[in-house]
């Protein structure tokens, strides 16, 4: 089983996401919340759930259903043992 962790650009990108859908809708900043960090924990069991990015980087995205769009994983793995997750984002979101 790998080991999850997140970087602090990560977890500001979960609070970013709660902060605002929370003044539109409560229910649904909790809900966001609850799935992102549900889901990324499937990447314990496995790692390489994600799609490989084409940069050559070893990074990878996650995609996660919610809404009208979804969420964006990306994250790195290191030596199978660790998936680090880099940032979060939804697939709406101008970037």
């Amino acid at each position: 089983m790998a080991r999850l962790m997140w970087l602090p650009e990560a977890l500001e990108d979960v609070d970013r996401l709660y902060e605002f859908l929370r003044d539109k809708d409560r229910q649904a900043a909790d809900e966001c919340v609850l799935t992102i960090l549900d889901r990324t924990k499937l990447l314990k069991e496995s790692p390489r759930l994600g799609r490989p990015m084409s940069d050559e980087t070893g990074r990878r995205e996650l995609f996660i259903a919610f809404g009208a769009g979804a969420y964006v994983i990306r994250y790195r793995l290191e030596n199978d043992e660790t998936a680090t997750i880099i940032r979060v984002w939804h697939s709406r979101e101008s970037r």
